[in-house]
């Protein structure tokens, strides 16, 4: 009884009846914001034994503190138990507590991964922001102040369970383009096989290969899928160029140490 009290004060998530509740996701999509998630789980939900919901939910990020019986409910019923039911939240790669949550939950829950070019990604969520009206700086100018936007917000996420931080989501242009410490953080919790990690840029060119290993992954058989057109696409101007170069530079030593980690190049440079 008293670890069971511990275990609610630490995780109000728990509720009352979560660590005998059999139900659980069997897949999530964790990010990265702006490489590709929503194309990712457009063509995932295509296949017929998976069971397709809209928009995202943010539970393990922004409304944990609902409980596991609302966050249930946030998803269709399985037509049958072999069909497979999954969410998508790109904040969830990147906020502090979400690896945690997700394995004092859900431990066997399959995550999925994908990345692109840190540049282009951060660009990408720039102009997101800006079409947003939540960005009035130049995108050389947001680079310059996200220190101090994130200054302290990652400390305050980790102390405060209840914490949330505009910055920490909004203005983290670079620091969300570190994917090898956002991985490192999934991989204390989980084992590396439970986690596939894919490549934005092979998932448009070799798309039914890609998705056909994502299929095999959660252990769904082969389905063609096509990737979704882009005629609601945000355009945007190029980057200046010297700019691009300052953070290839920037990103280079992280590049390095994600392939290290992962065994794989992405060839981003």
């Amino acid at each position: 009884m008293y670890i069971l009290v511990l275990l609610l004060i630490a995780f109000p998530a728990l509720g009352n009846s979560a660590l005998v509740n059999s139900w659980a996701p069997d897949f999530l999509v964790l990010g990265a914001q702006k490489s590709g998630t929503t194309a990712l789980y457009h063509m995932l939900v295509q296949h017929p034994q998976v069971v397709k919901r809209k928009g995202e939910i943010h539970f393990f990020d922004l409304q944990y503190g609902k409980g596991v019986e609302w966050y249930q409910s946030c998803f269709p019923d399985r037509p049958e138990p072999h069909f497979l039911v999954g969410e998508k939240s790109p904040y969830y790669l990147f906020h502090p507590q979400v690896p945690q949550r997700v394995h004092t939950l859900y431990p066997h829950v399959k995550l999925i991964i994908i990345l692109r070019n840190p540049i282009d990604r951060a660009y990408s969520h720039y102009w997101h922001n800006v079409r947003d009206d939540r960005e009035a700086l130049s995108f050389a100018e947001a680079l310059k102040a996200e220190p101090s936007r994130l200054d302290g917000e990652e400390q305050k996420l980790k102390k405060n369970p209840g914490y949330k931080s505009r910055s920490y989501q909004r203005f983290s242009y670079l620091a969300r383009g570190i994917y090898v410490e956002q991985i490192k953080r999934w991989l204390k919790y989980f084992p590396r096989e439970q986690i596939l990690i894919l490549s934005s840029r092979e998932l448009k060119e070799k798309t039914v290969d890609t998705m056909n290993g994502l299929f095999a992954f959660l252990g769904l058989p082969a389905y063609s899928v096509s990737y979704p057109d882009e005629d609601n696409r945000f355009d945007y101007p190029p980057m200046d160029p010297m700019l691009r170069n300052e953070l290839k530079a920037y990103f280079k030593p992280y590049n390095q140490k994600l392939e290290n980690l992962l065994g794989r190049k992405f060839n981003w440079d």
